[in-house]
């Protein structure tokens, strides 16, 4: 059944290729992309259940043995991020159905979405750093293109500016790679566990360099802390659909290769995790700042984005702790977190999209009256606002709660001040949302942008619309009636994540003995 691991790869590619076969043709483009997603999700769950059962999936690609060959694995935490990134790309393909115009479309959109959820899964199953660059310089591309679809001025600007940051993300970290591959001669991950423990006593210095390249690069992608200015410059650019599926899933890869380096490459103590808690406490305060700042409500959700990063590194910055329990529970939290964000923050996307398409703007003072307009749209709304802003008894307040518990447990209180401060201001800026966009009267009624769109169109695309919406908001209010069945899920994950000896021992023990007498000898372990 390992070979299954090649289907959240496949899938994409494939879908990518048939909609490329089918250019002429939107409507075959759009169901063919839409079944692609939905068959991307449902190989993302069987993987998810044979990872919850055997706890490792290995594959080594072309019968290769590690640390020679590709290697393709999936734990308990690389299958629930192909599940989120499944479901991210399933809702965000219906909603598209409505939201990308024609224009859009014709110059690929679904080959190039394809292509971007091909590099995010390729990027959760990896097991060498290499291709982990490959599969990073995959989204880059795909999401460039993304970015720039329209050709618009605003489009253009903030295009290039999240270009220009990623290529400097992907400079630092293949400059990493050859670092690393020059002491140790090799990328595997597994491998790699050894070999750096034994750079740490040889060559302390060597193994911090390669490390703050790392985690400058990641950092970057992630949007740390003070790594994040371009995100807030192009996250609000582009059509809702694609700046939703950006906001739920590229700044999680950053994080997952932050975590998933932490844990099994560098597990040993480091001066470089001891920034973390310290940025963690940066990045929501200046993210959360940012936000009750702005008037427009993709800018407000782009720099919540960034706040709540903050959020999720605090999490991994427990892993400075001396105490084995509060590792565990500052990781558990960590990823419980992660899978609650990435729902919420897609849904709020999709949502501040409604709001322009009912309104043909979503500047604050230019818009008003929709709690009146369209109630649905209202309370589809709170849900995922109320939930970043951890509310209780939302999926964001079990979240927080864990991240905090874990902080006071380890004595950051500075640090669990400003987890709280930041909560406080998110509900402020989640509530002048409400204020301005759905409880203020307004004069006008409800208008698409162009103005010409028929009324029975326009009916039938907000109820595309809701369909995502509906299932994003079903997602998060399950989590939050019953966070228990997650939580233990993080909590396994945890586990696995701080016992690397378990992931280097199944991914170099698996078997490949047609290729040892090519290669002549056993990997090193």
């Amino acid at each position: 059944m390992t070979t299954m691991l090649v289907l959240p790869l496949l899938i994409p590619l494939l879908t990518a290729a048939l909609c490329l076969v089918g250019w002429r043709h939107p409507v075959f483009q759009r169901w063919a992309g839409t079944a692609g997603a939905a068959a991307e999700l449902g190989a993302a769950l069987v993987l998810l259940s044979r990872a919850s059962a055997q706890e490792l999936l290995v594959l080594q690609v072309g019968s290769w043995p590690a640390p020679f060959g590709i290697t393709l694995a999936a734990d308990l935490f690389g299958a629930l991020m192909l599940v989120l990134a499944g479901c991210v790309g399933l809702g965000v393909a219906v909603y598209s159905l409505a939201d990308i115009p024609d224009e859009a479309r014709s110059r690929g959109f679904y080959p190039i979405f394809h292509v971007l959820l091909a590099g995010v899964s390729g990027a959760f199953l990896t097991g060498d750093l290499f291709n982990l660059y490959v599969w990073f310089e995959v989204m880059l591309t795909a999401s460039f293109v993304l970015l720039a679809l329209g050709g618009g001025r605003r489009q253009m600007e903030g295009a290039i500016k999240y270009v220009g940051l990623n290529l400097l993300c992907s400079a630092m970290f293949l400059a990493a790679t050859g670092l690393i591959y020059g002491a140790t001669g090799t990328l595997n991950m597994a491998d790699l566990h050894e070999s750096a423990a034994r750079i740490a006593s040889t060559h302390p210095n060597l193994l911090i360099a390669v490390q703050s390249l790392l985690f400058v690069g990641f950092g970057i992608k992630a949007a740390i802390f003070p790594l994040y200015f371009w995100l807030p410059a192009s996250y609000p650019t582009p059509p809702s659909a694609i700046g939703a599926l950006f906001a739920g899933l590229l700044t999680k890869v950053g994080l997952y290769a932050l975590i998933r380096t932490a844990t099994i490459v560098f597990p040993h103590e480091s001066p470089v995790l001891g920034w973390i808690p310290a940025l963690a406490a940066w990045t929501m305060i200046v993210g959360v700042l940012g936000a009750v700042a702005q008037q427009t409500i993709s800018r407000i959700l782009s720099f919540h984005i960034v706040s709540q990063i903050g959020y999720m590194i605090m999490g991994v910055g427990m892993m400075t702790s001396s105490d084995p329990s509060i590792r565990h529970l500052g990781l558990q939290a960590a990823v419980f977190y992660i899978a609650h964000h990435i729902v919420v923050k897609t849904n709020l996307f999709l949502v501040a999209g409604t709001v322009r398409e009912m309104r043909g703007t979503d500047d604050l003072r230019r818009v008003g009256g929709l709690a009146s307009a369209s109630p649905p749209i209202a309370i589809l709304f709170l849900i995922p606002a109320l939930s970043l802003a951890g509310v209780p008894p939302l999926s964001g307040f079990w979240a927080k709660l864990a991240v905090i518990r874990a902080g006071l447990l380890a004595g950051q209180g500075w640090v669990v001040t400003a987890a709280l401060a930041t909560s406080l201001l998110t509900l402020v800026s989640m509530l002048k949302i409400w204020q301005e966009c759905f409880w203020k009267p307004t004069d006008g009624p409800a208008r698409s942008p162009s103005g010409t769109v028929p009324a029975a169109l326009l009916g039938r695309n907000r109820r595309v619309r809701a369909i995502s919406m509906c299932a994003l908001a079903a997602i998060t209010l399950w989590i939050s009636v019953a966070p228990q069945p997650l939580m233990r899920f993080a909590g396994r994950s945890a586990d696995q994540l701080l016992r690397p000896e378990r992931y280097t021992r199944g991914v170099l023990s698996s078997p490949a003995p047609a290729v040892h007498d090519v290669v002549g000898r056993e990997p090193e372990r």
